[in-house]
């Protein structure tokens, strides 16, 4: 069983520059939604001056209560999380890094800070199950390589915080297939691969392939976002995410039932890409509209 955990509503947009109407991010959502996306993480409850594309979130969260899937968000903060707690979800995710620096440039803390946060929102929640984020994984903008220690080191604390669930990112997207390999080898060694998530990025075009080396070692939970949309404003020259698309063609192509309907997710990609005034850099995503005749 594989589990894919969209982030384009959240991930995918908090990168653009251009403010998307409301109407249009909830209807991005409802999209996904209908093309068969279970898991979707929705928004984030963030200073809206750090990052203004989602200075709408509520607004977003309380327009799609309805509708049922497994709903997320990701919190930064005690505050944050008092915002999310008032809505019907059913986890929140919470973030730290293996790197000082970007720690304090995404965050304006440092990584033990970041640790305090994150235990202030566990001692408080009740009911949501809590996701972590652990950035810069294989690789930091400004601190170079990471070492496996400090990896390990950041999984180990997340666990022992209260995660259910740890998603290690690829954040600028500079992970290869051998490091993946050799990381995970001794990352399983240490914790239940039922555990591990992976959130790569397609910076080097490497994405798939480093999926499937994520797959070999017992790897099954992978974030992607629809259409490739996102990458980091905190990491220069990081581009998209692994395009939820091509996630869903390659593990269909290898016998995989998902639920998702490949066709209804390219045209909710399409519909947003539209309201950004780009273009998908997803293969399968051009293969799909080319196909449609659009």
């Amino acid at each position: 069983m594989i589990k894919l955990i969209e982030v384009g509503p959240r991930d995918g947009l908090q990168n653009e520059s251009t403010f998307i109407p409301t109407n249009k991010k909830i209807e991005f959502i409802k999209n996904l939604y209908s093309a068969g996306l279970k898991n979707i993480e929705i928004a984030s409850f963030v200073n809206p001056k750090s990052i203004p594309q989602m200075s709408d979130a509520k607004d977003v969260v309380e327009n799609i209560q309805d509708l049922d899937f497994h709903k997320s968000v990701l919190v930064p903060n005690l505050k944050g999380y008092e915002i999310a707690s008032k809505f019907n979800l059913d986890e929140i995710s919470v973030f730290t890094t293996t790197s000082e620096k970007f720690c304090i440039k995404n965050t304006n803390c440092t990584i033990q800070e970041s640790y305090q946060r994150i235990n202030e929102i566990v001692s408080v929640s009740e009911n949501l199950k809590i996701r972590g984020y652990l950035s810069t994984v294989f690789g930091c903008p400004y601190e170079g390589d990471i070492s496996l220690e400090k990896v390990i080191e950041g999984i180990k604390n997340l666990f022992e915080l209260g995660c259910y669930e740890v998603s290690l990112g690829d954040t600028t997207g500079i992970a290869r297939p051998k490091q993946v390999r050799s990381y995970l080898n001794e990352i399983l060694k240490e914790f239940p691969h039922d555990k591990i998530a992976m959130h790569f990025h397609d910076t080097r075009g490497l994405a798939l392939s480093n999926v499937v080396e994520s797959l070999e070692r017992g790897v099954r939970i992978f974030d992607s976002s629809a259409g490739g949309l996102g990458g980091c404003p905190y990491a220069k020259g990081a581009s998209g995410n692994l395009a939820t698309e091509d996630l869903v063609s390659f593990l269909h192509g290898e016998g995989v039932k998902t639920g998702i309907d490949l066709k209804k997710l390219t045209l909710a990609s399409e519909n947003i890409f539209k309201v950004t005034q780009k273009q998908s850099l997803s293969k399968i995503h051009q293969l799909i509209m080319r196909e449609c005749g659009i």
